[in-house]
Parts: structure tokens; sequence; C-alpha cells
């Protein structure tokens, strides 16, 4: 499939043999708003094909959808992940443009978000909500502080400089897509694809965009305090898969400072009176230590495990050419 986009002919000093385009809706009782965002993006990608993936929605999403000129297909597992994992499996592009159903986001960034990318030749551009620009209570102050937490929690563990990790508006290269073995099965997605996008050494950026309210008949999925325990959970357990030496050295360090503090004054008390005067708790001192050792020794050698794990993501990732390359032949 091969699409031409105006946005990208004109960016200077690229060679690009028109890139397919194509924009990712996920979409669970999006009727109100689902016919807006397909003419939208028809309006700012004209050449771009729009695919709208229904999962299980009970009111005329499909419809609604089908009428205003988009690719409707289905997963029925019911979950965000799992529409994200069968969209790139499925959909065969050179950029992809996922964004959700709702209406929140501003269809004309587009453009701009793939142009940068090809410009600073980018394999994902995420659009950065910004509060100054949303519409009333769209970007409600609970959810912006949370997200600013999740965002330096999730750069501590991985590294990298995104602020806005939970965007659902983002524009990825082809190699990112179909390198990123999407496990998640909900709203996590996006933490596991920034941390997917820090392991494989992608370069990314961020692009202000606005921010719209829902539409007032369409309540929110998100469930603040539920989903934010998942997203969590899933970044403790991509940090044990991705940085298992420093998950595991971190519970060693833990552990080895609750024993040094159970046992140090037992120990001090033994060279004092040559005594022993609470065996139950020097017990319990030692058996945390050795805890801690094995925590240590199970860190190395996942470690080593690991790392060829990367090294086969890695390869994966640039097994497929970037979007700003000229073609093959």
């Amino acid at each position: 499939m091969t699409v031409e986009t105006a946005p990208l002919d004109a960016v200077p000093g690229v060679r690009v043999a028109r890139p397919a385009v194509a924009v990712l809706v996920p979409c669970l009782n999006e009727a109100r708003s689902i016919g807006r965002v397909v003419h939208d993006f028809q309006a700012a990608l004209p050449a771009a094909t729009i695919f709208v993936y229904d999962n299980n929605s009970t009111d005329a999403t499909v419809e609604v959808a089908a009428a205003a000129g988009a690719e409707v297909r289905r997963e029925t597992r019911q979950g965000k992940g799992h529409v994200v994992r069968r969209m790139f499996a499925d959909v065969d592009a050179d950029i992809y443009v996922i964004v959700d159903g709702d209406g929140t986001y501003e269809a004309a960034s587009a453009p701009a978000m793939i142009s940068r990318m090809m410009v600073d030749q980018l394999d994902m551009v995420v659009g950065r909500r910004d509060a100054t620009q949303a519409e009333g209570e769209a970007y409600r102050r609970g959810h912006a502080t949370g997200n600013q937490v999740f965002s330096r929690i999730l750069r501590m563990f991985f590294g990298g400089t995104f602020t806005d990790v939970f965007s659902g508006y983002r524009v990825m290269s082809r190699r990112l897509v179909k390198s990123f073995p999407v496990t998640s099965s909900g709203f996590e997605i996006e933490t596991e694809i920034t941390a997917h996008a820090v392991a494989v050494e992608a370069a990314s950026a961020e692009v202000d965009t606005p921010y719209r309210a829902r539409h007032e008949d369409s309540p929110s999925k998100l469930r603040t305090y539920r989903d934010g325990v998942r997203i969590l959970t899933t970044a403790v357990r991509l940090f044990k898969n991705l940085r298992p030496m420093r998950f595991f050295s971190i519970i060693a360090g833990v552990l080895t400072v609750v024993a040094i503090a159970l046992g140090l004054p037992i120990l001090i008390e033994f060279f004092r009176t040559g005594l022993v005067p609470r065996l139950p708790t020097a017990v319990l001192a030692a058996a945390i230590e050795i805890v801690a050792f094995v925590a240590l020794s199970a860190g190395l050698v996942l470690e080593g495990i690991h790392s060829v794990r990367r090294e086969v993501r890695r390869l994966a990732y640039l097994a497929e050419p970037p979007p700003w390359a000229p073609p093959r032949g």
C-alpha cells in the first residue's frame, strides 16, 4: 500500500517514497464522537487510511465510523491493550498515527507530528497534552498531577525524557510498531509503548497539542484508582523485565539494610559480652541477608538473559527500514 500526504512531500532534504500512513483508532462506545474523529483526520491527512477498531461497542460506533468512511474492524478481547496488539499486527503501513476515538485530541496536529518525525528522523512523536490549551475540565488537575508523578517514576525506572507517558496520541514508525511485543491488556499500554521505545533506543520527541473535552454523553472509560494501580503494577513488572539487575539490586539493598538494623545491635553485644541475647532475631537477620544474596544473584543471572533478549529486540527493530529511508532497489 502506497499513499501520498502533502506534509511529507514538503519536508526538505528527506528522500521518501511517499510513505503509507495509517490512522489507528481504538474504540469502545464512541458513537457520539467517532464520526467527527474520522472526518477531522480525513481533512488533516487526506491520503491516509483510517482504521477504526471496535472493542465490543454496544452503541452505534461501528455504523457511524463506517458511514464516515473509515475501514472498520473488530477485536473481541476486551481491553485497549488487546486492540492495540491487533492493530499493530494487522495493519501494514510506514507511519502509524494512533489516537483515541473520544475526540479529545486535535487531528490538525497530526501533519506537524509526522513532519517532526521525518525532519528529525524519529521513531515516535508523542502528542503532549497542553493543559494551557485544554477546554474547560478536559485535562483535570488530578489526572494531570497523576500523569506528572507517573512520568517521573517511569523516567526513574527506564530513563528517557517523556513528560506525558499516558498520551493516547502518537505517531510511530513501522520499525518501532513491528518490533513491539505487546503484553498489556488495558490502559497500561501507553506505559509499555514508552518502555519499549526506551529499551530499543528509539529516537523520540514530544509535540504540544490541544486537548478537548469529551462529549457530554460519552463517559470516560478510565477508572482513576483501579487503572492507576494497574499502570503502577505494569511499570514495576516492566522494570523487573527490562532492568533486572537494577530491580534486584534495590531489593537486595533494602533487605541488607533491614538485616543490619536487626543484627548489628546483637553483633555489638556479642563482641562486648560474648553472649547472644536475642537468638531468634539473630537467625532472622541472617536469613534476610541470605535472601538478599539470592536476590542479587538472581539479578546477575537475569541481566545476562535480558542482554540477549535486548539484542534480539534491537535486531527486530533494525530489520525494518525507517519511513525516511530511500526506496530499496
